[in-house]
């Protein structure tokens, strides 16, 4: 059996370039859970619509993209929509796909958060002469928000976790780049250690944030 052994001086020589493959990775994270906040947010407020349309528009999205795989979704936006005249780059595709389906998720997230502001809050500020908008803004997302941060944490994690399928519209984060190391020098071994470590320790610190946003917010 051949014995296995990690060589440190070529793990290091890969560093430089796993760092930005690295970046990439986080820019898509990043922009990906921007675009899933804020779209998120317009599906939640779009459910709560009393316009019977409104109400069934983004509950079909919501529910299509809770129930559809990432995969697709990604294979879908970068092959069918140049077919209409909408061409992005495949870092752009990937962030709109992960910020589509996460925004799925982050809806019921809002949701949530929303209906356990007592409704006592709203008959005040309509008591107070408010208008929907200012109420909503001013006094019923603040309290919403504190509960939603640990589940909004969450997903950020998760959402980093799922770049890697991005490497199937030839995006080369961290993972895939890591595989082409390993094809062209026949070593796996330092490359997909070297990956495994970058994203638990990144999950790690992403996950001392939520927790500081938590001890913050969250009462």
């Amino acid at each position: 059996m051949k014995e296995i052994i990690f060589d440190w001086a070529f793990a290091w020589s890969l560093m430089p370039e796993l760092m930005g493959a690295l970046g990439i990775t986080v820019i898509a994270t990043v922009l990906g859970m921007a675009l899933a906040m804020v779209l998120g947010l317009f599906w939640a407020v779009l459910r709560r619509s009393k316009n019977p349309v409104m109400y069934w528009f983004s509950t079909t999205v919501v529910e299509f993209f809770r129930s559809t795989p990432l995969l697709v979704q990604i294979y879908f936006l970068f092959y069918v929509l140049p077919d209409v005249g909408f061409r992005l780059s495949p870092l752009q595709t990937g962030v709109l796909a992960l910020g589509i389906h996460y925004s799925a998720y982050l809806a019921e997230v809002y949701r949530a958060g929303i209906d356990s502001v007592p409704r006592g809050q709203w008959e005040a500020a309509t008591a107070l002469n408010l208008g929907k908008f200012h109420t909503f803004r001013s006094i019923i997302f603040p309290q919403a928000l504190p509960p939603i941060i640990p589940a909004m944490g969450n997903y950020l994690i998760a959402m980093f976790k799922d770049t890697p399928m991005l490497s199937a519209i030839t995006v080369l984060e961290l993972l895939q780049t890591a595989k082409i190391m390993g094809a062209e020098s026949f070593r796996y071994i330092e490359p997909l250690t070297l990956v495994g470590m970058l994203f638990l320790i990144l999950s790690l610190i992403s996950a001392r944030m939520i927790r500081f946003l938590e001890k913050r917010y969250v009462q």
